[in-house]
């Protein structure tokens, strides 16, 4: 009988990964804050270290950044619908009207949640329905945001 492999090295490699793909939904909050936002006065969060980041720091790090995106909606919204222009924002591949700015931030967000999802499920650790059918509950997280 072959020897069972020991598999704490990929299972830690692993998590360590979606640690650097939550690290990287805050990182980029950060910039498009930083870009659009701080010429405005929005406040831009300070990025985290993606390979050094603990849980507990990356969800205060992300509910920052998720009231600096807010803001950053808000301030569109004030603005006729638009998020103001800014001398930083070079690329203009991004239309500045808040449908198309809140539909980028949605899409990139879904696309690394789904990535998070998967992990977990091949490393045979399913997340609880609670939170795989929380992600939906547009409603409910509205409600929270609130409070």
């Amino acid at each position: 009988m072959a020897p069972v492999p020991d598999l704490r090295t990929t299972l830690r490699s692993a998590w360590a990964t979606n640690n650097r793909v939550t690290a990287h939904l805050h990182n980029a909050r950060c910039s498009w804050i930083k870009t659009l936002g701080q010429e405005h006065g929005v406040p831009v969060p300070r990025r985290v270290d993606h390979r050094n980041v603990s849980r507990r720091e990356l969800a205060a790090a992300l509910r920052r950044s998720g009231r600096g995106i807010a803001a950053l909606l808000e301030l569109g919204m004030a603005a006729d619908g638009r998020v103001p222009p800014s001398r930083a924002y070079v690329w203009r591949n991004l239309p500045l009207d808040v449908g198309h700015v809140l539909t980028y931030f949605v899409a990139h967000e879904a696309h690394h949640r789904g990535q998070i999802v998967l992990l977990a499920r091949q490393l045979g650790q399913r997340l609880p329905v609670a939170t795989t059918g929380g992600i939906w509950q547009w409603s409910q997280r509205t409600r929270e945001a609130r409070v």
